[in-house]
């Protein structure tokens, strides 16, 4: 029994072992040091994977998104501060931790700049779905951050770190949170954040973690009570870092299994009935607030709809509210809907009707400029007649306030230019003729 106990202790040691493997841990190190600061080729790299990446969330272009992972030098500080942390380093743990916070800086900022100009401002699937993250996302990193960590430290580095880019997704969620900052959508920007944290941390922890499985040399020894300060707080920050996590997965978890169950129901229950589904509303709230909405095609009697309604017990949905419109209901709806459009052309109507108003009135006032220029023009040739003196006319319609009298008066007001001096004779005449001329006592005369 030992012989095979050992011979099985040899198979595993032979195949899992990393020693034959295993690069040299000085350049192991070196490696992950250089791609810590963010300056020069890797910060043009980093707002260039950026500009790529919202492109791709905004085109919903899956490609394009993946192009942008592969440029991105982000896992360069987070495993650097993984790195620091597993062999004492406080000065690679403080250098890594300012070059993240300028990288997350820089890309949040390029890509809000980004979609505050573009004209596409729809959020498409790709960048939905960096918004929620989920206990899942806690594993995709925290395994891919293994895989990236030990392919980092062979001999041969393989295509592992491309995939781990990939698979990890930092650049998405640090675009999708420039995009809630451009739209002003905090859940969408928060979300976000929440998901590159997830992924950062379980990168770092990943690396702080082989780091320390391959027992690298620390370049600082700490006392106990110190190093235990620094194990209770890397504690903290996954401890914060996975529970919300686990919440959000559980309530998916929830709204998939209600959503499965919710069909089957409906197809089986409802199929090869008098009636039938027009359209259907699955709606998941919480655990006791979920609703199934079913718009009816032929008629359900009420001891009909009592019998669907006890039938849900048989798929775990004894908490769903099932709501059935049917019949006059339908009609309910669809009359609701007319007003709301009859209301809808009505203001339209109004609409129209003040502009065509409103038209009217400035067609009428350039009517009466017109005519206004048209009976001085005739004034002018009568006039001329009888009085040779006289050069220039205007008329126009005029209001005279005055003290004695509460509502104030039109007048036409004539302006005429004479060559020489008119005498009251003359003057009273002309007057005497425009009131005549005009239809109207009340003219003024105002002469030059």
């Amino acid at each position: 029994m030992k012989r095979i106990w050992l011979s099985i202790k040899f198979f595993l040691n032979d195949r899992f072992s990393l020693e034959q493997d295993q690069d040299n841990e000085t350049e192991i190190i070196d490696a992950i040091r250089k791609g810590v600061p963010f300056k020069g080729v890797n910060l043009w790299m980093l707002i260039f994977a950026t500009i790529i990446a919202s492109i791709g969330l905004n085109v919903n272009s899956t490609a394009v998104v993946i192009g942008a992972m592969l440029i991105s030098p982000l896992m360069g500080p987070i495993m650097g501060l993984g790195l620091g942390a597993g062999i004492n380093d406080i000065q690679l743990i403080q250098n890594a931790v300012q070059n993240l916070l300028i990288a997350v800086i820089f890309s949040v900022i390029t890509s809000a700049v980004y979609f505050y100009f573009t004209p596409l401002t729809q959020a498409q699937s790709e960048l939905l779905s960096r918004t929620s993250p989920t206990f899942w996302d806690v594993l995709i990193a925290l395994f891919g951050g293994l895989a990236g960590v030990y392919a980092g430290s062979s001999k041969e580095k393989g295509n592992a770190i491309p995939g781990v880019a990939i698979a990890t997704a930092l650049m998405p969620p640090l675009c999708t949170a420039g995009y809630g900052l451009a739209t002003l959508n905090m859940s969408y920007f928060f979300g976000a954040l929440y998901l590159f944290f997830i992924n950062s941390v379980m990168i770092g922890a990943s690396t702080f973690a082989v780091v320390r499985f391959l027992n690298f040399r620390h370049v600082e020894y700490m006392d106990t009570v110190r190093e235990k300060t620094v194990k209770r707080i890397i504690y903290t920050i996954l401890f914060f870092t996975i529970v919300p996590s686990i919440y959000l997965g559980y309530n998916i978890v929830k709204q998939s299994a209600f959503e499965i169950d919710a069909n089957t129901y409906l197809q089986n229950e409802f199929s090869n009935e008098a009636y039938y589904i027009l359209n259907k509303q699955i709606e998941y709230r919480n655990q006791k607030e979920n609703t199934i909405t079913l718009y009816i095609g032929g008629y359900m009697d009420s001891l009909a709809i009592v019998e669907k309604k006890t039938a849900m017990n048989n798929y775990q949905l004894e908490e769903c509210q099932l709501v059935i419109k049917q019949g006059t209901q339908l009609d309910e709806i669809l009359e609701a809907e007319k007003n709301e459009m009859d209301q809808v052309n009505l203001a339209h109507i109004q609409e129209i009707t003040a502009k065509d108003s409103a038209m009217a009135l400035l067609k009428e006032e350039i009517l009466e400029n017109h005519r206004s220029y048209y009976s001085a023009e005739r004034l002018l040739d009568e006039i001329d007649v009888f009085y040779p003196n006289v050069t220039a006319v205007s008329v126009s319609e005029g209001v005279i306030y005055s003290e004695n009298d509460s509502v104030p008066s039109s007048t036409k007001l004539v302006f005429i230019q004479f060559e020489d001096k008119l005498i009251d004779k003359d003057f009273n005449k002309i007057e005497s003729w425009l009131q005549q001329r005009l239809g109207t006592e009340n003219v003024k005369i105002v002469k030059e």
